[in-house]
């Protein structure tokens, strides 16, 4: 029997519009002949799956929906939410309370990993190269010019949780910063100011399986712009090269660093860890548990140029914490 796949995506921040995207691209690669696959969208008023052209609410007491008196139960949750609630453990502790396995990381790694600061702190305490920041609260005293002569200029300044660049901005004079500031604000109640850093940008995608960790090829990301922005990710304003232009001791310490990453922040499912290199040494600048999942995102590009397939890929996944969560279930 083919098991009932719910693919979220939605949430409750800007990024709902990315969400969307990658819900297409993750149903377009689902093996259907395995599975049933269905998009569940996730609003602030209304959890909603399509089926055959309808609209279905969603049953939030045990994420099931009725059809001509039938009910149906999903057996995982394929999450594509990039912000709150689905990057940010929210959603994934739901699932842990109702038993339903889920595709990627769990609550503290999904937590951990989606405050930037926090996280980049955590890894810098073994040993992992970061950009030196700062963190600013809603209502805290903010002091320009002590924000300027710890960092310098340029500076980034961006949302402390959040992704796909929303709010986040390219500081290069002193004038500039407080709007910035008060920009990423709108956005999130607490904002990072880093350390502007030089050089060659990567990203690099892994995943664990019931086969094994597998790393993927890095891809080296040249924007047109000032920087890796929202036109740079999603309207095309960019130059992405995979397997990246950089040596093999650059790319493999980077792949073992990600792994190393992956296995600190206990995380599961696909993740992405992005870079600079600047001087050959490699600094992180943050790691996304919920990477886009667009046919033209980074993870498929990597997975097609490490010679795997990304139908099979996500089969792997569903197996994997479908059998962790219900090993009754498993066929041998």
């Amino acid at each position: 029997m083919k098991k009932n796949i719910a693919i979220v995506w939605g949430g409750y921040s800007a990024e709902k519009i990315v969400s969307e995207k990658s819900a297409a691209g993750i149903y377009s690669f689902i093996d259907k002949k395995k599975y049933n696959a269905y998009k569940v969208v996730i609003n602030r008023d209304s959890w909603e799956v399509d089926y055959e052209d309808k609209k279905i609410s969603i049953d939030k007491n045990d994420f099931s929906f009725v059809v001509e008196g039938e009910k149906i139960n999903f057996d995982l949750a394929y999450i594509t939410i990039h912000g709150t609630p689905g990057e940010d453990g929210v959603l994934q502790g739901y699932f842990d309370m109702l038993n339903i396995p889920y595709s990627n990381s769990g609550v503290l790694s999904s937590a951990l990993t989606f405050n930037k600061y926090t996280c980049n702190n955590f890894l810098k305490s073994f040993g992992i190269n970061v950009a030196d920041s700062i963190l600013l609260r809603t209502g805290e005293i903010i002091d320009i010019n002590e924000i300027v002569n710890r960092l310098g200029l340029p500076v980034f300044v961006k949302p402390n949780v959040g992704g796909s660049s929303f709010a986040t901005t390219k500081v290069k004079e002193m004038s500039m910063l407080r709007s910035a500031i008060d920009e990423s604000f709108n956005e999130s109640n607490e904002v990072i100011v880093e350390s502007y850093i030089k050089g060659i940008e990567v990203t690099c995608g892994c995943f664990e399986t019931k086969n094994g960790f597998t790393v993927l090829p890095l891809t080296e990301v040249v924007s047109k712009n000032e920087f890796f922005d929202y036109g740079a990710k999603y309207l095309g304003e960019v130059e992405e090269i995979t397997p990246a232009r950089i040596n093999d001791d650059i790319t493999t310490q980077i792949q073992n660093e990600t792994k190393r990453i992956y296995k600190l922040s206990g995380a599961k499912g696909i993740i992405r860890a992005d870079y600079i290199i600047m001087n050959d040494q490699p600094i992180l600048l943050e790691v996304n548990t919920t990477p886009g999942m667009t046919t033209t995102s980074f993870i498929p590009q990597q997975v097609e140029a490490a010679g795997l397939n990304m139908t099979n890929v996500l089969t792997d996944i569903i197996e994997t914490e479908y059998y962790k969560l219900k090993p009754e279930h498993y066929e041998h």
